[in-house]
């Protein structure tokens, strides 16, 4: 319980959104399924899988962690179910694979939409009936394996696509978890300026900056397209550089001042057409989400009904 405590120590949050996730989560980890996470890069993914194995009757036990999207086509299968000498050119040695290794603990498979499409039948597999056989073996053996995946794919896509094995995708899907991105819990953002400070003071033996008004209300405007990882290394960066000072509008990153002064709509002198913009507006954000609608309304600050209703009333394509 004790490692249990301090990764939820690290998953700041105040916000509805946050707790609702958070409260989530802690029911889905003591239920021992099959989890797929869904998030933007960036967002917080596999903290959330830590959190789960850690809250999980699992926790005693190891947490693998692969990053499906670092793994080399011709190697993947060997990594994940292991190898007898003399299997494949280079099988110097038996080698565990890292479901073998994640025997009694967890599984994460990171970017799962990476995984080669010759190791998704074998993964489907296993997922159906527990057994491990490594390349070379003749007979298969039994693990007992929770297996946490995470993507920031839209795998629905992925599977129209011919990229990922349909069959995988909804064994995988038992129990979808949404890691929100940070602009969708933008009142957390002054909370977590105010965490990291302090953590990153505290790492560099420095006195945390302090933030303006302005400043703040610049930092909550900005999009955050690398979400919480993004947030991080910019304080850090400002404890850094800041240190004990006040930082205001003029001394935040570029790419948040420039966001926010050009934020502002200033209305032509010769009109515009509001319909028009609107309808050009939900294309442009349909087009930004690759057609996934509840992104596109987050995007344009409307629900997914608003959007829809709109959509309709247009004769914009659903």
């Amino acid at each position: 319980m004790k490692k249990q405590i301090q990764i939820e120590d690290r998953m700041f949050g105040q916000s509805a959104e946050f707790e609702n996730i958070r409260r989530n989560a802690k029911i889905i980890a003591a239920a021992d399924v099959t989890v797929l996470i869904q998030g933007e890069s960036g967002s917080g993914k596999e903290l959330m899988a830590e959190f789960l194995h850690a809250s999980s009757r699992r926790h005693d036990n190891e947490m693998v962690t692969i990053n499906c999207a670092a793994l080399p086509e011709n190697l993947a299968e060997s990594e994940l179910f292991g190898h007898r000498k003399g299997s494949f050119t280079d099988a110097s040695s038996d080698q565990p694979g890292r479901i073998q290794q994640a025997d009694k603990g967890t599984l994460f498979l990171d970017e799962i939409g990476e995984l080669p499409l010759a190791v998704q039948g074998k993964l489907l597999r296993f997922l159906e009936n527990g057994e491990c056989q490594r390349i070379g073996d003749n007979k298969p053996h039994k693990v007992d394996v929770r297996i946490i995946a995470a993507t920031n794919r839209d795998l629905q896509q992925e599977v129209k696509a011919g990229r990922f094995r349909e069959d995988l995708y909804y064994r995988l899907n038992v129990v979808p978890l949404q890691v929100p991105a940070l602009r969708e819990r933008s009142s957390d953002i002054t909370f977590l300026i105010n965490q990291f400070s302090a953590l990153f003071a505290r790492k560099h033996c420095l006195d945390a900056p302090r933030y303006n008004m302005k400043a703040l209300e610049a930092c909550q405007r900005y999009n955050w397209p690398g979400n919480i990882r993004e947030l991080k290394n910019f304080c850090e960066r400002m404890v850094i550089l800041m240190s004990g000072q006040t930082i205001g509008e003029s001394n935040l990153p570029a790419e948040i001042y420039q966001q926010q002064q050009a934020a502002s709509f200033s209305l032509p002198d010769s009109g515009i057409v509001l319909e028009k913009l609107e309808a050009e507006l939900i294309h442009q954000a349909m087009d930004k989400s690759r057609g996934n609608q509840s992104k596109a309304a987050r995007l344009l600050g409307l629900t997914r009904s608003a959007l829809l209703y709109r959509m309709k009333k247009y004769a914009l394509k659903l």
